[in-house]
């Protein structure tokens, strides 16, 4: 029998109405063909929308394509006073129209990936951010020498010219420039983007070719301090044409503009042809200013400097992190003993939630941080310093590996707080968390698929989840967090096997 050979070409352009939106965004629409309908996957599209898209992959059974543009709206999208973005696919879909889809597609998740018994008995409840606008406290624009202008026909051609703002949807080489408030970062700011490109054009240096690699200006990267209003801005540019770049004349413009709201201004070289605002081989130099803000979350203070890891919407982090301490220090179990001091953060990045672990744990209570990054541990050490927590160590290492060198620990410890990559949580790395026979797991993930996986290992090593919520981290995404409660139940467990045993398997 011959083999069915696949329907479309990557690069093929469909025209799609979108039927129903699947875990994660992606949209489903269906292509009428002689053997049936064949299924396409779109991201971050809307019930309801007609698009124009660009297959991506192609598979005998489906395929999958990223929308170049919006051709109709849905019935429940409305109008916004802000500049639709790429970033933010939902914008104008209301909030709640958001909250329903997002929970819906989640918590299905978790009944076919994790399987998980008597669901709606273990689900609290959804916490919605405090904002659903202007939340964010990082941007990162880019320039680019192809792109267009907010309004232009999506049917027309990209031009050349001088661009800062976001890539065009479906394309790695355009930029669409950002002329008005995005709806998601600090509008005062983001008024100022068409004068920071004046500028930079001003200077007759070419923004990036992507297709070309090459060119001068690359990034623009700012963060925000919600609770100090102050910015740390980022230019990334490459050294062809340094000579006649200016960096205190840049400086002295964003000065003028932002006065006090200028925490600092760094200017990085990046001679990388990848698409990335990290260099390799390049460097750093701190022009003026502070090379950090400071961000307040529970009345602690926290540095963030450019490359350090910091939840994107701190006054919704305030409300995971609330929840956090409260299935972690919820109501002791039977045989939780006063010999079960220690609290383990793993995958603990600048150590924020060990230090409110620690300050929230009560007298005694010691709280060990792990994290494989070591400029991130050198971040919490500095931070538990100036915040005068106490009962705190950190440690640079592997979580496997740290696990492994530490068997001390084995039977000592109550609580272990767990929040990994999107990735989730290695299968070695999870087996050595269970051998350790924490009393309580409290779980947060910013990707409830891999969380959803991690619980089936879990519970069949005695740790069933009691209870978990989902948080609203991102409006107007798809990107949903969670967070879990389990508690060791030895009950569950296979009558011939220990703990151990299944631990190793």
């Amino acid at each position: 029998m011959a083999r069915k050979s696949r329907l479309f070409h990557k690069g093929t352009i469909l025209e799609l109405d979108i039927l129903d939106v699947a875990y994660g965004g992606k949209g489903l629409a269906k292509v009428p063909t002689d053997e049936g309908e064949f299924t396409v996957f779109v991201p971050n599209a809307i019930v309801g929308q007609r698009v124009r898209a660009r297959v991506s992959l192609c598979k005998r059974r489906h395929a999958e394509a990223r929308i170049t543009a919006v051709l109709k709206r849905a019935p429940e999208e409305v109008s916004v006073p802000h500049q639709t973005i790429p970033g933010a696919p939902y914008i104008t879909l209301p909030l709640e129209a958001q909250r329903t889809q997002k929970e819906r597609t989640t918590l299905d998740v978790y009944r076919r990936i994790g399987e998980v018994p008597h669901l709606e008995d273990c689900y609290e409840g959804w916490v919605d951010s405090p904002s659903g606008f202007h939340y964010r406290n990082k941007m990162e624009y880019s320039f680019a020498a192809i792109g267009r202008s907010p309004g232009d026909d999506p049917d027309a051609e990209f031009e050349d010219g001088f661009f800062l703002g976001f890539k065009s949807r479906g394309t790695w080489w355009a930029v669409e420039n950002l002329d008005a408030d995005s709806g998601l970062f600090d509008p005062e700011f983001e008024a100022l983007l068409p004068q920071i490109r004046q500028w930079c054009m001003s200077s007759g240096l070419p923004p990036w070719h992507a297709p070309k690699r090459s060119g001068f200006f690359r990034f623009l990267v700012v963060r925000r301090s919600l609770s100090e209003d102050r910015f740390l801005i980022n230019l990334v540019t490459t050294s062809d044409g340094l000579e006649q770049f200016d960096a205190a004349d840049f400086n002295q413009r964003l000065q003028e503009k932002l006065g006090d709201r200028l925490a600092g201004f760094i200017h990085t070289l990046n001679d990388d042809k990848g698409e990335r605002v990290e260099t390799r081989d390049g460097s750093t130099h701190h022009v003026t200013g502070k090379d950090h803000v400071v961000e307040h979350l529970h009345g602690l203070a926290f540095e963030i400097r450019m490359r350090s890891f910091f939840q994107t919407n701190p006054r919704c982090a305030e409300r995971l992190y609330a929840q956090v301490m409260a299935y972690a220090y919820a109501e002791p179990m039977p045989d939780m003993k006063a010999s079960d001091p220690v609290t383990m953060d793993l995958f603990c990045g600048t150590g924020t939630i060990a230090q409110l672990l620690a300050r929230h744990g009560g007298p005694g209570t010691q709280v060990v941080g792990v994290d494989l990054v070591a400029e991130a541990i050198a971040d919490a050490r500095r931070s538990a310093e100036r915040n005068g927590v106490s009962g705190l160590e950190f440690h640079a290492a592997d979580v496997g590996r740290f696990l492994l060198d530490h068997p001390e620990y084995k039977g000592r410890i109550g609580t272990i707080v767990l929040d990994p990559p999107r990735s989730g949580i290695s299968p070695k790395s999870l087996r050595k968390v269970i051998r350790l026979r924490a009393k309580r797991i409290v779980y947060v993930s910013c990707n409830p698929a891999t969380q959803a996986r991690d619980l089936v290992t879990l519970r069949e090593a005695g740790y069933p989840m009691k209870a978990f919520k989902l948080v609203d981290q991102f409006p107007h995404t798809a990107h949903v967090e969670a967070v879990a409660l389990l508690e060791f139940d030895p009950s569950g467990l296979p009558q011939d096997e220990g703990m151990d045993e299944i631990a190793a398997s």
